[in-house]
């Protein structure tokens, strides 16, 4: 990563949420389709060797996301996020969720809110996640299977991803 770029990862487990802050080197347009296009989130979202697969994205207000993970020897891990909330090129708000490969959710499995807003900052794109669990429960469970660390690298994908997207 860039290290001009801000990284911020605070969890607090008084409240159940984790809030990433974290910016990019490309202008907004080009970060909101980066995250709201399957074709580049199929490209980034997952941390190597692992890639996200779509299996369907409907990108509005009560669309989804249906994706998998796909480790390098095959296995798939998949999720859901439903949309809502939408307000193009500045934030959105999905409900995610572990599932099957049809999208029924894992009811065992952590459940979050995520709040996802795209400020401009010149030439720069600062996205901001705010991600809340009904309870400390899910959240633990989450940060122990590895999201900071996983998420980081995703991140670190669109870095290197960015520079080719641009027109």
């Amino acid at each position: 990563m860039n290290a001009n770029l801000s990284f911020d990862f605070t969890v607090n487990k008084e409240n159940n949420t984790i809030h990433v802050k974290r910016e990019f080197a490309a202008d907004v347009s080009l970060v909101w389709d980066a995250y709201t296009k399957s074709e580049i989130l199929d490209q980034w979202w997952a941390p190597k060797p692992w890639k996200a697969k779509t299996k369907r994205m409907d990108f509005r207000n009560g669309g989804h996301w249906l994706y998998a993970m796909v480790g390098p020897n095959g296995e798939e891990h998949w999720a859901i996020a439903n949309y809502s909330d939408i307000l193009p090129q500045k934030k959105f708000t999905g409900l995610d969720a572990f599932s099957d490969a049809e999208g029924n959710v894992n009811k065992d499995m952590p459940q979050s809110t995520w709040h996802a807003t795209f400020t401009a900052k010149g030439d720069h794109t600062l996205v901001e996640l705010s991600i809340a669990y009904a309870d400390l429960a899910q959240l633990e469970a989450t940060i122990s299977m590895g999201f900071k660390e996983g998420l980081g690298m995703a991140m670190e994908n669109l870095d290197a991803l960015l520079p080719q997207l641009k027109h």
